[in-house]
């Protein structure tokens, strides 16, 4: 898109003010970076509290009768695990098996919403329309309803427990609450992209300054941009759809099977060549691995095991947790164990690079059961 057509968060004069480098991305104008630069964006997360706007996401709402059921043949996951109040990470899938999207459902007492990759709200909405047929449910695309911010790091619940009644430690890891937090009525959810424990705070656009003063204002929250939310999420190993997960990929192959539930008692989109690929075992999979070398591995470079070229990087940047280049790429699974030599192509030369378990990161915070 051209600059005069990207679209802008209810967060965008705020970011302006603080000195965002702004860059268009999935049709928006986001803040890659502010004046603190990546490093010490990434680095407040890990070790304090970070502030991300994320309103460019899109939330989809599906109410009526059936809506739990739909949801349920329309994911990969078990909606019918879910209790009210529960958030579960799953995907939308081809026939194929392969991702579509992946995204996050909370189910509310009433509703449900679907949370998916900016990139591809168009998408996956033409996906869950085109899936409806004659179920009795609701559908409305509310993305431009909905701002978003992201509040991680280990200080994350001491901050926003002092700016609401809600009690946040009993909200557990993909669960969330609804309720007030600086006057703004707004659902918390304990849920994030950084491997750290943190929020995701829902609320109506009109509210945005608010929420940001409250949350960013006097030294609170640091504002963190597309940068250190790229970085910090690589080194915990979440995939970013469209360079990890796409189209072509499926969750067998990018180590998702654990959001797969063949046995759910209901047939969902791409099961049936699910089963096959389980059956069978996929013949790649996507690992991470390290540069030996002081190379920066970047998205696109050609990947090669024994003189082939079997991939390329796919997510790929330095890691300021560990002081290195980290990527992720698809091997055949005969060569995915740890210690495996592999090269990619930087500029026209070889670099070795070495297989390593994944996550790269594995000190963060995040309060997983």
């Amino acid at each position: 898109m051209s600059g005069g057509n990207l679209k802008r968060t209810p967060f965008h004069e705020l970011h302006l003010r603080h000195g965002a480098k702004m860059v268009p991305f999935a049709g928006y104008e986001m803040p890659v970076q502010y004046k603190t630069g990546i490093t010490a964006e990434h680095e407040v997360v890990r070790t304090a509290v970070g502030v991300f706007d994320v309103s460019h996401m899109g939330e989809f709402e599906f109410s009526g009768p059936d809506r739990n059921a739909w949801v349920n043949r329309l994911t990969c996951n078990d909606v019918g695990a879910l209790e009210e109040g529960q958030a579960q990470y799953t995907a939308l899938l081809t026939e194929e098996g392969t991702f579509i999207d992946d995204c996050i459902i909370y189910r509310f007492d009433d509703r449900i919403m679907m949370v998916v990759n900016a990139a591809n709200i168009e998408k996956d909405w033409k996906h869950v329309v085109a899936s409806k047929g004659s179920v009795n449910a609701r559908l409305k695309n509310i993305s431009d309803e909905v701002a978003l911010l992201a509040v991680q790091g280990p200080t994350s619940e001491e901050l926003l427990q002092s700016l609401t009644q809600v009690n946040l430690a009993s909200i557990a890891y993909y669960h969330f609450d609804v309720g007030q937090l600086a006057g703004t009525e707004c659902f918390i959810a304990r849920t994030g992209y950084t491997g750290e424990d943190g929020f995701e705070l829902f609320f109506r656009p009109a509210h945005g300054e608010v929420m940001w003063n409250a949350v960013a204002s006097q030294g609170r929250a640091l504002p963190s941009g597309l940068g250190a939310r790229d970085s910090l999420r690589l080194e915990v190993g979440y995939p970013l759809y469209g360079n990890d997960i796409d189209d072509t990929i499926n969750p067998y192959e990018a180590r998702l099977g654990w959001i797969v539930k063949l046995q759910k008692g209901v047939v969902f989109r791409g099961m049936r060549a699910l089963e096959a690929v389980k059956e069978k075992g996929p013949t790649r999979r996507l690992v991470g691995f390290h540069c030996t070398a002081r190379v920066i591995p970047r998205p696109g470079y050609g990947v090669y095991l024994n003189d082939h070229r079997v991939d390329a990087v796919r997510s790929g940047g330095f890691s300021p947790s560990l002081g290195r280049g980290i990527c992720t790429t698809y091997l055949p699974t005969h060569s995915v164990n740890p210690g495996t030599v592999i090269e990619f192509e930087c500029r026209g030369k070889r670099v070795e690079a070495e297989v390593v378990k994944m996550p790269f990161y594995a000190k963060g915070t995040v309060k997983k059961p």
